[in-house]
């Protein structure tokens, strides 16, 4: 018998990590090839893993509601015949030793199963609405069947990346009488009910700390919380000014004939190929033409070197029902002439808006 490994896959350029929503297979369940086996989400998309083998679900590595990195064992299949182990099949045995602690049995008391969670979050007093932070579903979960409030969250100093909580943080925090991990980092001890601070005077241009109240402002205000994909949206925002040199240039350009080309042929391209003629198409292949007469154009900086990207690849922002942004990517753009790049352009805001885009296309 062999063993194959279920990896995370790659799941667009900025994604780096997805929450496992539900297993569609248990361990013992026989699989096919292509099956999906699990589905999990990240923070643009929702997507399923398929099987990479025929065989059987052997071992499950991440329980539902946990979150797992691009690139990390899943999941273990088990073939017929001799099979060919995984590539880094010794660092698999290993990681046994990690699922146990990823599995906590010496803290069951805060793992529970799908059906407990619903009833538990209905029940739960703790508002945990709110917060500077993500918060995975699994440490949610924990926190509001342990009652530690969002307050005590935003001040437990999270090991994950980008200072995310982890399980084992709150974990930590919990078996430790409440008391912040990393305790010795933070200068003053927190108290068992923490009380809201005297509101200080906010210096101006700088960003209100905590959660704002309308009275803090001058005049009538509307305090609205962002949804999780605008506070991800504003997070890169923020992270693109740290990382692209942001410069403007403006050249006026007369469009007048594509215009009237188009109102001419919109008509007739639909009568002939189904879709609709838009500009973004057209735009599009300027673009594509733009970086074929100026290849430089489609580099990124790291460190010392210049990365020339061969591919050419573009993305179009598009507007989803919730008033957010998400922008699928064409691939090969260059290899598409108008009438392939206006039915893609139409598919892929299609699906958009229909939130059934892959990952490879985000």
């Amino acid at each position: 018998m062999g063993l194959v490994e279920v990896k995370l896959p790659k799941m667009g350029e900025s994604v780096a990590e997805a929450t496992i929503t539900t297993w569609l297979k248990a361990v013992g369940d026989t699989v096919e090839e292509e099956e999906s086996i699990v589905e999990i989400a990240t923070d643009k998309v929702d997507s399923e893993v398929p099987s990479p083998a025929d065989g059987v679900l052997k071992e499950i590595r991440f329980q539902e509601g946990e979150v797992a990195k691009v690139g990390d064992v899943i999941a273990i299949i088990e073939v017929e015949g001799a099979g060919e182990e995984p590539s880094g099949a010794p660092a698999a045995k290993e990681d046994p030793q990690k699922a146990p602690k990823a599995e906590a049995p010496a803290k069951t008391e805060v793992t529970v199963n799908p059906d407990l969670v619903a009833q538990q979050i209905a029940a739960a007093p703790v508002d945990l609405s709110g917060g500077s932070r993500f918060y995975s579903p699994l440490v949610k979960t924990i926190a509001k069947k342990e009652g530690v409030s969002i307050e005590e969250l935003e001040k437990i100093q999270g090991t994950g990346e980008n200072n995310r909580v982890t399980k084992k943080d709150i974990l930590t925090y919990i078996e430790g009488g409440r008391q912040f991990a990393g305790a010795k980092k933070i200068p003053e001890p927190v108290p068992s009910q923490p009380a809201t601070p005297a509101p200080t005077p906010t210096p101006a241009g700088s960003a209100p700390q905590g959660i704002p109240k309308a009275e803090d402002f001058a005049g009538n205000v509307e305090i609205i919380e962002m949804d999780r994909m605008r506070k991800i949206i504003a997070k890169h925002m923020v992270e693109s000014k740290h990382t692209s040199p942001h410069v403007t240039s403006f050249v006026e350009a007369d469009v007048t004939n594509i215009v009237k080309w188009r109102n001419k042929m919109k008509d007739e391209f639909f009568k002939r190929e189904g879709e609709k003629l838009t500009f973004t198409p057209i735009f599009i292949e300027a673009i594509v033409k733009a970086i074929k007469d100026f290849p430089m154009v489609n580099v990124s900086v790291q460190g010392d070197y210049i990365i020339k990207k061969l591919d050419v690849n573009i993305g179009m922002a598009t507007a989803l029902p919730s008033g957010n942004l998400i922008v699928p990517v064409i691939h090969h753009a260059d290899q598409l002439n108008l009438t392939g790049l206006a039915k893609k352009v139409n598919d892929l805001a299609k699906r958009a808006r229909e939130n059934k885009l892959t990952p490879d296309e985000i």
